[in-house]
């Protein structure tokens, strides 16, 4: 028997370096960004954007590129007077070059330096034009172009707005060319703006901010402006660069900047243990269903570390907050040990975002969103996951194999997690498909306005700064002053939930959809768990929206049903020779008459690996069917022989799945 190896990534790792606390921490500053009206009569929520207006003007920079840079460098949001992990500030993300050049901002692994200096990956192109670089979007430069003192840029929003003009001027006078009022004539400009180290990662940089320009925007900041950027029809894509080479184990988008650093596969003792991941030959042996989003809870550094350590945890990609750089370390045909179940792991690929679920504003950047988004875009086509919430989860998501590991599993990347523009930047925007009175619901609050109250994020107990969430909270009874929704696996002694930012025992997130149990006035009850569960949803203001697809229920005749952690092959299925795995339900009752949502049908599947192999060992495939379903803030499954399945159509209509609808109720 194997020695048991942690599944993610220990306690100790969790605790942030120096540098990392100092930065965590000042983002929980209190807000000092400011927005001063460029006019008495101006609205207040429009001073960011009369901000974009008076510096274009001012700077002879189009004001279509100078808001397409500044969302893609922070999606306009200001964060209030705290610098993201690179060091950047406002919504232009200047950055302090003192704080970029923290020893944590090791690089990812790549090419050499060669002697003499820096790689110059874009030797040849724009960036090297005049034989040295424009340092771009930097703080201190910016600072002496608009004549202000640096610190004006970290805490004037007007001031950082200016400055991001004036860097963009500069570099496009740099290049030689003129001040043009054509956005396509400052393509190399904005190239150049974010300081990407290499021409792959800089086009595709360029060609989000055009992109981003010829559909326009709006948005309602975290700081509550109304910013909107018109479209502009015509702009067209540039054509890339050619892909790179790269190490052949790299399985990546050609728009991405990727590289390799191997996690081992090796003994760790004379006993047979070994780690930190299994060979497998997926898809052949096992399909790929699920891509689960983690956060790191350590700097990268740390997690290259661990990565590398047999005997800790390993996962396929990791993605670094300050450029969305990616680092693969194990092939996606074999499993990883990262989601804290093995028949997660042997179905799944695990991507490591570097950050801290606390602190969103510093470590979730919009760089990092995007450079995920795309690679799990091509994953998910590469491999046929589905786009949605039940297919791609984040760590917090992920069912509990047995009763016993509910309360050791991770909460990561937490409420904070913007699923809702995630799945827009994957191309599947999370939307109603019902009316507002559909039997089913999604989750989905507007992420900017949507600030529940948390507690913790300091780790003291403390209530966080009010910030964006992904997530809505369950309670008992429609009432807020009402107990919250207590879950018995988390807390098995039958201690309440908390507001606490890690506890996820009443949370429901964004994109997972729950079937209706009950509606009075402005809240919405779903089936939680076994028990009915509480949210507000006002019809001004909602947080969920109508949803169709395919609910289970118990079938006729049975009282409750078991609900499973994972779903296991029957006994016959084993070969002869091999222990059979007990399955053993979780500890949650699913009673008559209740109805969860339903997203996909399985087999039981099981895999024996307990020694190192040179080959993959075999799958053993069970008879058995499954459904998965989201049963609380995580999924479980049911046995299929223990569910009839209901249709709900967009009309609201109800039925036995492939059955004439009735409407629900009847």
């Amino acid at each position: 028997m194997r020695r048991t190896v942690a599944e993610r990534v220990p306690s100790a790792l969790r605790t942030c370096t120096l540098t990392a606390c100092l930065i965590a921490t000042a983002a929980l500053l209190p807000p000092l960004l400011i927005l001063p009206a460029s006019g008495t009569d101006d609205s207040e929520d429009q001073r960011l954007q009369n901000a974009f207006t008076n510096a274009a003007r001012e700077f002879h920079v189009p004001r279509s590129v100078l808001m397409g840079v500044s969302y893609m460098q922070s999606r306009w949001d200001t964060h209030p007077g705290a610098p993201s992990i690179a060091g950047g500030y406002g919504p232009m993300h200047l950055v302090d070059s003192a704080l970029a050049r923290t020893p944590d901002r090791s690089p990812a692994p790549g090419p050499p330096v060669p002697d003499g200096g820096q790689p110059d990956p874009l030797t040849g192109t724009a960036f090297a034009a005049g034989g040295h670089a424009v340092r771009p979007a930097d703080l201190e430069r910016a600072a002496r172009l608009i004549k202000v003192p640096a610190k004006q840029l970290r805490t004037d929003a007007v001031a950082n707005v200016r400055g991001g003009a004036a860097l963009l001027a500069a570099t496009q006078r740099h290049l030689g060319k003129p001040l043009s009022t054509d956005p396509e004539d400052w393509w190399q400009a904005v190239e150049r703006f974010p300081g990407t180290r290499d021409i792959t990662s800089a086009t595709t940089y360029a060609n989000d901010v055009f992109g981003l320009i010829r559909r326009g925007a709006h948005r309602t900041t975290a700081e509550g402006q109304e910013v909107d950027l018109p479209a502009t029809p015509g702009i067209s894509p540039h054509p890339g660069p050619q892909a790179p080479k790269r190490p052949k184990e790299v399985e990546c988008p050609t728009d991405l900047a990727c590289d390799w650093l191997a996690a081992p596969y090796e003994k760790i003792d004379e006993d047979g243990d070994y780690g930190n991941h299994d060979l497998a030959d997926r898809p052949r042996d096992q399909r790929i269903e699920y891509i689960v989003i983690h956060d790191t809870e350590s700097t990268l550094p740390n997690m290259f570390k661990t990565v590398q350590d047999p005997t800790e945890a390993s996962w396929h990609y990791s993605i670094r907050s300050s450029d969305g750089h990616i680092t693969q370390h194990v092939r996606t045909k074999d499993e990883a040990w990262h989601s804290g179940s093995q028949f997660v792991n042997a179905r799944s690929i695990g991507i490591e975002h570097e950050g801290f679920l606390a602190h969103p504003g510093t470590w979730y950047t919009e760089q990092m969103y995007r450079s995920s988004a795309r690679l799990v875009r091509y994953l998910a086509k590469k491999y046929d996951v589905p786009m949605d919430r039940q297919h791609i989860f984040g760590h917090d998501n992920v069912p509990s194999p047995t009763g016993d590991s509910i309360p050791d599993m991770h909460e990561d990347p937490g409420p904070f997690w913007d699923w809702r523009h995630y799945f827009d930047l994957l191309g599947a925007p999370l939307k109603a498909t019902a009316g507002p009175d559909s039997p089913m619901v999604m989750i989905l609050p507007d992420y900017a306005t949507h600030k529940p109250r948390y507690t913790g994020c300091e780790g003291d107990g403390s209530r966080c700064l009010p910030h964006g969430s992904s997530a809505v909270r369950l309670y008992t009874r429609p009432d807020e002053k009402a107990p919250l929704i207590q879950d018995p696996g988390r807390r098995p002694d039958g201690d309440p939930s908390t507001e606490d930012v890690s506890d996820l025992g009443s949370r429901a997130s964004t994109g997972q959809t729950f079937a209706v149990a009950d509606r009075r006035g402005e809240w919405t009850a779903i089936w939680y768990q076994g028990n009915k569960a509480w949210f507000k949803n006002p019809a001004v203001h909602p947080t969920a929206v109508g949803a169709s697809g395919r609910m289970v229920t118990p079938k006729e005749g049975l009282d409750e049903i078991p609900v499973f952690g994972r779903a296991l092959p029957e006994e016959d299925a084993y070969p002869e020779g091999m222990e059979e795995e007990d399955e053993v339900p979780l500890p949650y009752t699913l009673r008559a008459g209740q109805r969860y949502v339903t997203q996909s049908e399985l087999g039981g599947s099981y895999v024996e690996r307990s020694t190192i192999s040179a080959t993959p060992q075999p799958v053993v495939v069970g008879q058995d069917r499954y459904y998965e379903i989201q049963f609380g803030h995580r999924l479980a499954y049911v046995r299929a022989d223990d569910v009839d399945v209901l249709d709900t159509h967009a009309d609201g209509t109800t039925g036995a799945a492939g059955s004439e609808a009735v409407p629900d109720g009847q």
